[in-house]
């Protein structure tokens, strides 16, 4: 999978009233703790208190007539899945969604609130995303994945454009780690805009499958 600077800039050119152009504000609790200039990009300003709204937004809006008309599938345990429902919303994309049985009712009914249709199924996200796949092959919706997509990848960097923009002297930029895709999408972007700064991934100790890898 190869993911250009050039990709994230279609993305971003893709962007209307859907996808919000977020705040990036100083936070003084984390300059004091820190002893660093901190700023705080507010990814929760997006409609679905989400980054994942980016990237499904942007898949979405890329889909053939044909993959419209079979609709579209994802496997999650919240914000994906909330994403890629409202965006298909927008889209008048017909959208199922396969939450893990122990998801949080909260996201659940947010999910459905947005049209999606959603079943659960399986004890975590793999049995889940199992059934997505299985979805898919049966009804021909497209499968949209939570980072292991291009147009995910160059839809999320857009935020490191942004921060670039609203921040030009920035030194270094802290990322979250899950599944990879928003880390990689921030670095595509803000390395070809300035290699200098630094871009550190974050990941949990419990589940360091990116540093292990």
């Amino acid at each position: 999978m190869n993911v250009r600077y050039d990709d994230v800039v279609n993305a971003q050119k893709t962007q209307d009233d859907v996808i919000r152009k977020t705040s990036l504000t100083f936070s003084d609790t984390f300059t004091q703790l820190t002893g660093s200039i901190v700023y705080l990009k507010n990814e929760f300003e997006q409609k679905t208190g989400s980054f994942k709204l980016r990237g499904a937004y942007y898949k979405i809006k890329t889909l053939s007539e044909t993959e419209r008309k079979n609709g579209v599938v994802a496997a999650s345990a919240g914000n994906h899945g909330q994403g890629v429902a409202y965006a298909s919303a927008m889209e008048k994309i017909k959208c199922t969604i396969v939450m893990p049985k122990n998801a949080s009712p909260a996201k659940v009914a947010a999910t459905r609130g947005y049209g999606a249709t959603v079943v659960l199924e399986g004890k975590n996200y793999e049995e889940s995303w199992a059934k997505a796949q299985e979805i898919a092959k049966t009804t021909g919706a497209t499968v949209i994945h939570a980072f292991d997509d291009p147009q995910i990848i160059a839809a999320q960097g857009v935020i490191g454009l942004e921060i670039i923009e609203q921040l030009p002297d920035v030194d270094e930029i802290y990322v979250p780690i899950g599944g990879g895709g928003l880390a990689s999408g921030v670095l595509t972007a803000v390395k070809a805009k300035n290699p200098n700064v630094k871009i550190i991934g974050v990941q949990s100790k419990s589940f360091p499958s990116m540093k292990n890898s």
